[in-house]
């Protein structure tokens, strides 16, 4: 018997693209706190990161022969999560924030949260950033991406998304002070 849950991800890759459900699968569970935190942030709201995550990932699942560098493909996940938020939030543009408590109660879990006054402060910070502000905030602190990964994940210039990142910063900093 296959012991999926102590095998390489390379291993399950190659797997999942002869078809294996259960390699997939554990794929998909080695990142799914980190897809649907980066959906959550994005989307604002917890039915939509679900729904994001879940588009994300059959369409992952139906595209997998596409995958051409299996070392890539935490990034390939992210950068199909970062289309489907796009397509969802473009969706929801014209509705409110519809943050709900139950969604500060999931990002928090198995994590060293702040209090709900710093957190509700961030996330108003975070929330007045730009579109491509927040999508290349949230690749850097929830994906753990480097300038050059979100650069290519979002086809844009390295320095560029460094440049960005750090404004976004720096405007989340004035929100907060």
């Amino acid at each position: 018997m296959y012991d999926y849950e102590n095998s390489p991800e390379s291993d399950l890759i190659r797997r999942a693209k002869r078809g294996d459900i259960k390699a997939f699968s554990q794929l998909y569970a080695r990142i799914y706190k980190d897809l649907y935190q980066f959906a959550l942030y994005m989307t604002r709201h917890t039915q939509d990161a679900e729904d994001a995550v879940s588009e994300a990932v059959l369409s992952a699942y139906e595209n997998l022969s596409n995958l051409r560098k299996e070392d890539s493909f935490r990034n390939w996940m992210f950068t199909i999560l970062n289309n489907c938020c796009k397509k969802m939030l473009r969706r929801v543009r014209k509705g409110a924030d519809r943050l709900d408590d139950s969604a500060h109660a999931r990002i928090g879990e198995n994590t060293h949260e702040p209090d709900y006054a710093q957190w509700h402060d961030v996330r108003m910070a975070f929330d007045e950033l730009e579109e491509e502000e927040r999508m290349i905030v949230a690749f850097s602190v929830f994906g753990g991406y480097r300038s050059e990964e979100i650069a290519q994940m979002m086809d844009k210039n390295a320095a560029t998304v460094r440049s960005r990142k750090s404004r976004a910063l720096e405007k989340m900093r004035s929100a907060l002070s």
